[in-house]
């Protein structure tokens, strides 16, 4: 027993960490698309917090939200998912550069280290869960039992949190690596393949080609090039993509055979499709643009918000307005805007798109469209307004 155990200790002992040389795997290197990489988690993380709060906005700011500029929202979404989308490939890059310090041995060597490696595993976890669920959430796949959005929302501060202590830790390193001037590594083996530059210029082409064929979903002078994108600005019912059809909201033509309005206020009333049709109409151009990432600016007719609100009498600018859907379900079935979007004369109660009635999975017979508003809060189906 006691020489198998001997035999035993001495393979491992035998046992060493597999070796990487080359400054493909260098701390410069690290540095270089770990600056890039912060950059576009940086701006991921600002939209994301836009939309987040455009959302579900906290009670204190749902009245202080702003409804202009009309394409903020189209904006700062797109830039979300571009940067997002970015990030996949840059994140892949920075694990190839420092994957060779997994295998650093020993693997612990003291209580700060092990305190190090814990950290940068919560950082590695953390950024390859945001950009892999966020590319499935683009795509509308989710083979996870959570609700993406609160658990999206929640991570993307744990990684942001990480990504500040790593850069604290590792700041003298950062800073040391920083200059293309900075103190050398060690030359580079003809076996080693291409060199840093290199590398830099073909994430960066990797970078663009990504960017050119997605980005065209939300930046409409570049559809042409909407290759890998889920979704392209021109294809779906009355050329606008949609999201959630009639069908699978489940409204009928049986639902919408004895649709009325509703608007409940100091004094409510209720009026039918004819009779909304006759009350004076105003014309928005305006974006609608979705969380995933895509958006399509289009012509919208339909009454006023704030004149509906007015006619129940509320008085200019006091009141927002919960509005709800005829769907029986869904997380945005029931949606409140505060009063800036409430008294915007773009905020509509829309009954065309593009000059004709509005299609059953674009909303018929009437449906929200705002400025400045996600696309999950543009109501379809609207057939009751409540004055709050």
């Amino acid at each position: 027993m006691e020489s198998r155990t001997r035999r035993l200790r001495t393979r491992l002992s035998a046992v060493r960490p597999p070796t990487f040389a080359g400054r493909l795997h260098d701390p410069r290197t690290a540095t270089a698309v770990g600056r890039r990489l912060g950059a576009a988690f940086a701006v991921c993380f600002v939209t994301g917090l836009i939309s987040h709060y455009l959302q579900h906005p906290p009670p204190w700011a749902a009245d202080r939200l702003p409804s202009r500029p009309v394409w903020g929202y189209r904006l700062t979404q797109g830039l979300h998912v571009a940067t997002g989308l970015a990030a996949i490939v840059l994140l892949a890059v920075k694990l190839w550069a420092v994957y060779p310090r997994l295998f650093a041995w020993p693997p612990v060597k003291s209580v700060r280290h092990a305190l190090e490696r814990l950290s940068v595993a919560l950082l590695v976890a953390a950024a390859l869960f945001e950009v892999l669920t966020g590319l499935l959430n683009i795509a509308e796949w989710y083979p996870w039992p959570f609700s993406f959005v609160p658990v999206h929302f929640a991570v993307a501060w744990v990684a942001a949190g990480s990504i500040l202590l790593h850069v604290a830790v590792k700041a003298p390193q950062i800073r040391s690596h920083w200059s293309r001037r900075s103190p050398g590594t060690l030359a580079l083996p003809a076996a080693d393949g291409p060199d840093r530059r290199s590398l830099l210029l073909g994430a960066g082409a990797a970078v663009g080609a990504v960017t050119l064929t997605t980005v065209g979903q939300a930046l409409t002078p570049l559809k042409a090039l909407d290759l890998l994108a889920p979704r392209h600005p021109d294809h779906g019912p009355q050329a606008l993509p949609v999201n959630r059809t009639a069908a699978a909201a489940g409204i009928s033509r049986e639902l919408l055979r004895d649709w009325r309005l509703e608007v409940a206020g100091p004094v409510p009333y209720a009026l039918d499709l004819a009779q909304l049709r006759e009350l004076p109409q105003a014309r928005a151009r305006l974006p609608i643009a979705c969380v995933e990432g895509w958006s399509v600016s289009a012509d919208w007719g339909g009454v006023p918000i704030r004149d509906l609100l007015a006619r129940a009498g509320v008085r200019p600018g006091s009141a927002a307005v919960r509005v709800v859907s005829l769907e029986a379900g869904g997380a945005y079935r029931v949606m409140e805007m505060g009063r800036q979007y409430a008294q915007d004369p773009l905020t509509l109660l829309a009954l065309t798109l593009n000059g004709q009635v509005l299609s059953p999975d674009h909303g018929f017979p009437a449906r929200v469209i705002a400025p400045n508003r996600p696309g999950v809060l543009q109501t379809k189906w609207v057939h009751r307004l409540e004055v709050l």
